[in-house]
């Protein structure tokens, strides 16, 4: 069996260059070298992974999602806020706390497409962000399943606090 690995994301855009200056801003994103498709198009380096931003006619879809974990979420919180861009109608809340104490963070890009931010312990953030968080076992019923789903592969990033 051929064994895959995910190379590049693309999405689309309104204006390539709000969408652009949105990663490199909120995401630390890199532009890097694009070829020319006839139409406009930057590549970014986010992390070891591309992302492809195109500027084409048509409407972002609205449940499918780029994720993308960071390295300071309140940091990332604080300024997708002052953008305005959080996203509480496609998932029920902007800020979800999944049972395994995973915590996603729901914004729209300057494009429309929605982004999915995570973060691995809820118990890292502070208390002012916590009491914003939607736990997901609050509103749906989760079996012994659904409480072990992890959104990290691998090694878990350990709290820095107290449970």
């Amino acid at each position: 069996m051929t064994r895959a690995h995910i190379n590049h994301v693309s999405i689309g855009a309104k204006d390539l260059q709000d969408s652009v200056q949105f990663y490199t801003e909120i995401f630390g994103a890199e532009p890097i070298d694009t070829p020319n498709f006839g139409f406009p198009v930057q590549w970014l380096r986010i992390g070891g992974l591309q992302l492809h931003v195109f500027q084409r006619p048509g409407l972002a879809p609205t449940y499918h999602h780029l994720a993308l974990a960071v390295d300071d979420f309140e940091a990332v919180f604080r300024a997708t806020r002052a953008r305005g861009i959080h996203d509480s109608a496609t998932m029920g809340a902007h800020l979800n706390e999944l049972p395994s104490g995973q915590v996603q963070l729901y914004i729209r890009d300057p494009g429309g497409n929605l982004v999915e931010v995570n973060w691995p312990d809820s118990r890292d953030l502070s208390d002012e962000l916590r009491q914003e968080m939607v736990r997901l076992e609050d509103r749906h019923p989760q079996n012994e399943s659904n409480r072990s789903a992890e959104l990290y592969l691998g090694e878990r990033k350990s709290s820095t606090r107290p449970a």
